[in-house]
């Protein structure tokens, strides 16, 4: 009797130690926190190029180093493209991702390179973009109120209930604009900004664009983002202005980072190899991308922001990306700013 039962089951034990690579062969868990549109545009374009089935989640990269962390006793994604850098070099810190040199390495832009360094390898640059704000010209007309020029105008009472911005806590965004204030104004009177900005904001949204997608729709007027996510609804037609404050400003450095343990990791790697090609970033500009991409070679749009006629800061990516630093701040915006009436 136990020998039948033997064989019986041993079709079932060699089916499983056939069929589990296979299966996973053809599959990639994939965790997004860029532009709806141009997540799609990279699972579609993997799948149709490699054949991996892409199961794709976009979440903002505040939200998907939450879930890395949630997930890190049985990690379920393979790999994290787009977001700010800042929370993918504290993924790297607390151990979430694993090192992967590409052969890919050798065409990318020394800043893509020089963030990769700074994480041993667990992260890379893919584009970068300056933070500042967008305006709807037609809501401010209406509202008869100043055109603003820099960060300092955005604190003035006229504009009570017409700026929004993000949450740092759940939006890279935000969280680059809070470390861009304390390194411009040091941490003091970058503190003492930030509480006169609560004063006039309407509203803190999870998703770091969605305050210049509100500002379009003429449901906001100021909306503090990324310059390309301004330039974004400006181009779809919107009555957008791009500013770029006038005492400088930070920038990001969006971040791709293999999640450690993953269970695809070929595929991972796959991906990570064919996302730095020249050829595939060079595809953002059929969603109206309009980063500065990480590839030498790749295209950029004549609309994107020039990063080079832009006043931008030192930003301390090592220090403002580390975890104790980035807990820090955070908790201190929550105590301080967050809490105080608007």
């Amino acid at each position: 009797m136990k020998n039948i039962r033997l064989l019986l089951l041993a079709p079932l034990v060699l089916a499983g130690s056939v069929s589990s690579p296979l299966y996973a062969a053809e599959k990639l868990t994939y965790y997004c926190s860029a532009q709806e549109d141009w997540c799609q545009l990279m699972a579609t374009g993997f799948e149709e190029a490699t054949g991996i089935k892409v199961n794709m989640t976009r979440k903002s990269s505040g939200e998907t180093l939450a879930q890395l962390k949630a997930e890190s006793s049985n990690p379920k994604g393979d790999i994290w493209w787009g977001g700010t850098g800042d929370p993918h070099l504290q993924a790297a810190e607390e151990g979430l991702l694993a090192a992967y040199e590409s052969p890919m390495r050798g065409e990318q832009n020394d800043w893509a390179i020089k963030q990769s360094e700074s994480a041993g390898n667990q992260t890379i640059g893919i584009y970068s973009g300056a933070l500042g704000y967008g305006y709807n010209e037609d809501v401010l007309t209406a509202n008869n109120l100043p055109v603003p020029a820099c960060w300092s105008d955005l604190l003035k009472p006229e504009y009570k209930g017409h700026v929004q911005m993000a949450n740092p806590n759940s939006s890279g965004t935000a969280y680059t604009t809070l470390a861009t204030i304390v390194q411009l104004f040091g941490e003091d009177e970058g503190f003492e900004f930030m509480k006169g900005l609560h004063k006039n904001i309407n509203q803190y949204t999870k998703s770091g664009s969605a305050p210049i997608k509100a500002a379009a729709r003429g449901e906001n007027t100021i909306g503090i983002v990324f310059m390309h996510d301004a330039v974004k609804q400006a181009a779809s037609g919107f009555p957008i202005k791009v500013v770029a404050p006038c005492e400088g400003t930070g920038y990001e450095i969006g971040g791709m980072s293999l999640i450690k343990d993953g269970r695809n990791p070929e595929n991972a790697q796959k991906f990570y190899d064919w996302a730095l090609t020249a050829d595939v970033q060079t595809r953002a500009l059929e969603v109206n991308a309009f980063q500065v991409m990480s590839n030498k070679g790749a295209t950029s749009s004549p609309k994107a922001p020039d990063l080079a006629s832009i006043k931008l800061i030192d930003y301390d990516f090592k220090k403002y990306g580390s975890s104790a630093e980035r807990k820090r701040l955070l908790k201190k915006w929550d105590d301080e700013v967050s809490v105080l009436p608007q």
